[in-house]
């Protein structure tokens, strides 16, 4: 008897979400089959890829990375650089330089720097806090005001904060907003049915249920994915239907496998691709697992994704 195979497709679907404004908006999610399953049927919005800069400009830190930004004087040149990167679909700005423990920039100077961002690129923005709850809720507000009308993406909303960020960011601006929990389904439900029950729509909102780099307890992110997705398509959860976003630059970077020079581990090879690696095993797999939207930084790292993307998707 010749098999026969049967599409597996869902009657629900992941919710759409759609940042930026213009010809080049973002909009990801409105899948109902399983992650890069387009045997089983369509997935019309593609991974999109977002690149990663800082208020302080590039991550200088990476090898390499300085020849892709090479003349650009200022954030607003760094900016467009970052958003004509090839494979980009979007600029990710981390305002780590107002962390009180670091730099401790003021409010205005980062929401500054924030629309100054916005206002040199084409694409979409999402912005990023310093991950100092008290600092990131002022700071939220004062960038969604100030970007008011651009539609970018706040990252993210935290049990702490989320009342702040989805009155001011979502209601008061119109921007969207990413809820983010600790690498688990049950924290990732209760606030986003949090987020929820103080209006904010499923088209405002998306997802962020933690990251790490492979070998790194990725694991734990992996079976995260598996079941907030299986949960969203099979069990009809509309409270774990927000597409996801997984940043991905701030983990692969930072291990010893991207770290770790060539003169203390010369078998290791070039410390340069074996970052390049870490970040697109750490990208792939979170793409795998669901992720609609991954946050990279260096250039190769983003067209090899952009290729795996387009290549089965």
């Amino acid at each position: 008897m010749a098999f026969k195979r049967t599409p597996q497709t869902f009657n629900c679907s992941m919710n759409e979400v759609t940042f930026g404004t213009g010809e080049k908006a973002v909009t990801i999610g409105g899948e109902n089959v399983y992650p890069l399953y387009t045997f089983d049927g369509e997935i019309k919005n593609k991974v999109a890829i977002g690149v990663e800069i800082t208020d302080n400009g590039f991550d200088a830190s990476v090898p390499g990375i300085a020849e892709f930004y090479a003349g650009c004087e200022g954030m607003a040149a760094i900016a467009k650089r970052a958003s004509e990167m090839p494979g980009a679909s979007f600029v990710v700005l981390t305002l780590e330089g107002a962390d009180p423990n670091g730099q401790n920039k003021s409010i205005e100077e980062c929401a500054a720097i924030a629309k100054e961002v916005a206002d040199a690129i084409d694409c979409p923005l999402a912005v990023q806090g310093c991950k100092n709850i008290e600092k990131d809720t002022e700071l939220f507000s004062k960038v969604a005001e100030l970007c008011a009308g651009k539609n970018i993406l706040i990252v993210s909303a935290r049990q702490e904060d989320y009342k702040t960020v989805a009155a001011s960011a979502v209601m008061a601006y119109g921007q969207k907003m990413s809820a983010e929990s600790a690498v688990d389904i049950n924290l990732a439900k209760q606030l986003n049915v949090l987020i929820s029950q103080m209006g904010i729509a499923a088209e405002n909102c998306v997802q962020n249920v933690g990251s790490a780099a492979a070998g790194y307890g990725f694991e734990y992110v992996a079976s995260t994915l598996d079941r907030v997705v299986g949960a969203a398509l099979t069990q009809n959860d509309g409270m774990l239907q927000m597409p996801i976003v997984t940043p991905v630059g701030g983990e692969s970077w930072v291990v010893k496998e991207s770290t770790a020079s060539e003169e203390d581990v010369p078998e290791w090879g070039s410390r340069e691709e074996r970052g390049i690696e870490m970040e697109v095993s750490t990208a792939a797999a979170c793409i795998i697992g669901g992720s609609n939207a991954v946050f990279m930084r260096h250039p190769e790292a983003v067209k090899t994704i952009a290729n795996l993307v387009n290549a089965l998707m």
